[in-house]
């Protein structure tokens, strides 16, 4: 459904006269590598950095836990994540970044939603459909075998994260576009029921940037297990530096000998590179893929290249997964920041749908 169809005959909020208010959701279900970096924290980063607009960024750790049951994976993960945005150039004064879980309103306008959602529009989300596909070619097997509530309700809750600040813009890949629409759909059923409250918000998709090719030439993702560390995996013996130099020495490549000519456009190294070099350097890279640079001297450039970008970034990382107490500071911080907006909206809220008091108390 286009966002056309989901805003006809539906009253809307006029938001055009004022800033954009950004949204962002980080789910916390892993260490970052530099698919993510590329592809999401150093664009995010970038489009707030010389703007007005207001913009919210939330560690999304309840969307974690729909399909992660380790608590401790969960736990890390929101500290190493919490910690990779803020060192890669996040400012915690500039925008409002939060752990959803200490923003207890959310949950509770989600419930709410809930209540107005049919049910047939939670049927319609590609993850649900998914998984009962997966479920439909197996024998004797309910369609619904091994899906949680929170799978199902997922679009609800992430249309509480978006409409309970009244996001305007919300940037998100191609296969996240449906739950902004979904969040479209909720927020103008509600409108229409009740009273206009949420403003209808847009999905923001930028085909220009990269996705990144993971080393084995395929889309870099943690479920292929071809990625490229960012800040490493942890493990104190080895640096992060050495490790990202590891695995970038681990590209898959064919078997072309040094000084033989070399096509950039099939190559996953070439492909990175890009996505770290100005224009100038993409040049010259070309020029020397034509003229037969060796495997490992394409790897060893492409490695210099990003080290170049990431290794200011590592001390910052370090120290503050050293100190999780700054980093609770600064989490607490945004999560007052948030309930300032988020206290407001839900008792607007709570108040439109019939739960308020009976009568002033002196």
């Amino acid at each position: 459904m286009s966002n056309n169809q989901i805003s006809d005959g539906q009253p809307t909020i006029n938001s055009s006269a004022a800033a954009k208010r950004i949204l962002t959701g980080i789910k916390p279900t892993g260490t970052l590598h530099l698919g993510n970096y590329v592809g999401a924290i150093r664009p995010a980063i970038q489009s707030i950095q010389n703007s007005d607009d207001e913009a919210f960024f939330f560690l999304a750790d309840y969307h974690g836990i729909i399909g992660c049951y380790d608590p401790a994976i969960i736990h890390e993960s929101t500290k190493a994540i919490a910690a990779t945005w803020l060192a890669c150039g996040l400012d915690p004064e500039r925008v409002t970044f939060y752990r959803q879980s200490d923003v207890p309103e959310i949950p509770e306008l989600a419930w709410i939603l809930n209540c107005s959602c049919a049910k047939g529009l939670m049927n319609r989300a590609h993850a649900y459909k998914a998984a009962v596909d997966i479920n439909m070619k197996k024998e004797d097997v309910d369609p619904d075998q091994g899906i949680n509530m929170g799978l199902f309700g997922y679009p609800v809750l992430m249309a509480a994260d978006i409409l309970m600040f009244n996001a305007t813009h919300v940037p998100v890949g191609r296969d996240q576009i449906q739950h902004v629409e979904m969040a479209r759909d909720i927020a103008g059923t509600f409108n229409h029921r009740y009273k206009t409250l949420f403003t209808l918000p847009s999905a923001v998709v930028d085909d220009d940037i990269p996705l990144l090719t993971g080393l084995d030439g395929r889309k870099m993702s943690k479920s292929y297990g071809n990625t490229i560390p960012l800040f490493g995996d942890g493990n104190p013996q080895v640096s992060a530096e050495k490790q990202m130099h590891k695995a970038i020495m681990k590209i898959v490549t064919n078997s072309q000998l040094p000084s033989e000519p070399k096509d950039p456009d099939d190559s996953a190294i070439f492909e990175i590179y890009k996505a770290f070099a100005t224009p100038t350097e993409i040049a010259d890279m070309r020029a020397q893929f034509a003229a037969g640079i060796g495997w490992g001297d394409a790897k060893q450039a492409l490695f210099e290249k990003i080290n170049t970008e990431i290794a200011p970034f590592r001390e910052r990382y370090e120290h503050l997964m050293a100190n999780p107490k700054e980093l609770e500071e600064i989490l607490q911080m945004g999560a007052e920041k948030a309930r300032r907006h988020s206290r407001k909206q839900l008792d607007k809220t709570r108040r439109a749908i019939g739960i308020r008091p009976l009568a002033k108390l002196k």
